[in-house]
């Protein structure tokens, strides 16, 4: 992935459509970019500098009024894809567009799992 892992979670939580959720459902979006602790602690706590989120007793709120517009930000792909949530083979992929950076590839139902949306 070319793009900069921390600006890529930060958006990503400032596009999601929960009002709050618990650390452990956000870790779980952020490992869809990394999987390295200290970097998704890095995501939380620039999201939280910045007021995206705020933490409070193993709760995150949302503070961005932003989500994942699907019909532009949401590009589907036919290929050999695997999802980056739940590793299963994909024969379309969807992607998020993000103005800093690409996420995905996702499953149709992960897709909606990641952004909030289910």
């Amino acid at each position: 992935m070319d793009s900069d892992p921390v600006e890529l979670g930060v958006t990503l939580l400032a596009h999601l459509e929960d009002e709050s959720l618990s650390v452990a459902e956000a870790i779980d979006r952020l490992e869809t970019i990394t999987t390295d602790p200290h970097l998704t602690r890095e995501i939380l706590d620039t999201a939280e500098l910045r007021g995206i989120i705020e933490r409070e007793e193993g709760l995150i709120r949302t503070r961005s009024d932003s989500f994942v517009r699907f019909e532009r930000q949401v590009v589907s792909r036919e290929g050999d894809f695997e999802c980056r949530r739940c590793g299963s083979p994909l024969s379309t992929g969807y992607f998020i567009q993000f103005e800093t950076g690409e996420l995905g590839p996702f499953g149709s139902s992960c897709i909606r799992k990641v952004t909030g949306r289910e």
